[in-house]
């Protein structure tokens, strides 16, 4: 959180923060941290229970037990009032950037709860769909498509592929299902900064963009619509919607390029297993 906003990556030359060992290892710890917020969080979330309590809930752990710091309090890049909580949390309409508040979460609902925190001077970045209660199957389905649309871009991630590759694999997933990609806000490169180069677009075309290299870090959080892909932004400066009010979903995991693939930094006990068919498509890479 944020997610990056898409559309400066042709105007500007990049500059790409390559990963030593030394800031490898602080990564991992930073992202094993973020996702162990939403461990913590996890039984917290059910009906009755607002918003803000999660985020004051969120905020305590990372500060009191981790010893870290919430990166999106007060966070305000450019254009942008400062972020007033220590989470994202995005319920049902809501794409990404929903600001807790004191609504109850209720039966039937579904929130997307992004955190990062950073620890020694690095940041871990994740983030996982939660549902409420029962929901339909349609419900469910999004959800689960979207998880593995997220998948579907990290499995593909190695030396000498390129972004488009990633967006493209997560673009054709989900739209193969009736679904839409969101185009305006994408994936980042991550570090000691929040947000750096590259940006890691959820579509694209095969062969274009930056060539993944070895020390490379960056997050792949598509957010994918039930509806159509149009959003726009509410009037707190910072909350984005779908435009026709339907349900979106997004997960996040932050990646590490390595010499023959890829490593997720943002693991834990709690961390969802990746789909079958990563396995799969890594027997066949």
């Amino acid at each position: 959180m944020p997610s990056g906003v898409a559309g400066e990556i042709i105007a500007r030359t990049m500059s790409i923060s390559i990963k030593n060992q030394e800031d490898i290892a602080k990564m991992r710890v930073a992202g094993r941290l973020g996702s162990e917020v939403l461990d913590y969080l996890t039984p917290h979330v059910k009906a009755g229970v607002t918003t803000q309590q999660l985020d004051r809930l969120a905020h305590d752990y990372i500060v009191g037990v981790q010893k870290a710091i919430p990166a999106p309090l007060n966070y305000a890049p450019p254009g942008y009032t400062p972020y007033p909580a220590s989470i994202c949390t995005s319920v049902n309409h809501v794409v990404c950037h929903g600001i807790p508040n004191d609504r109850a979460l209720k039966d039937g609902d579904v929130v997307n709860i992004d955190v990062t925190v950073i620890k020694d001077g690095y940041h871990g970045d994740t983030s996982r769909m939660f549902i409420v209660g029962k929901v339909p199957t349609h419900v469910q389905r999004l959800c689960q498509i979207t998880y593995e649309a997220m998948w579907q871009g990290i499995a593909r991630v190695r030396p000498g592929v390129r972004l488009g590759d990633i967006g493209h694999a997560i673009q054709t997933f989900a739209e193969a299902a009736g679904y839409s990609v969101v185009r305006e806000f994408c994936g980042h490169g991550i570090g000691r900064k929040f947000h750096e180069d590259p940006q890691v677009l959820h579509y694209g075309r095969p062969g274009t963009l930056e060539e993944l290299r070895p020390g490379m870090t960056f997050t792949i959080e598509p957010m994918i619509n039930a509806g159509r892909r149009e959003i726009r932004e509410m009037p707190d400066g910072w909350t984005i919607v779908t435009k026709d009010r339907s349900l979106s979903a997004q997960w996040e995991h932050t990646v590490l390029v390595t010499e023959t693939g890829y490593e997720v930094l943002t693991v834990s006990a709690g961390t969802p297993a990746p789909p079958e068919f990563v396995r799969e498509l890594a027997t066949t890479a």
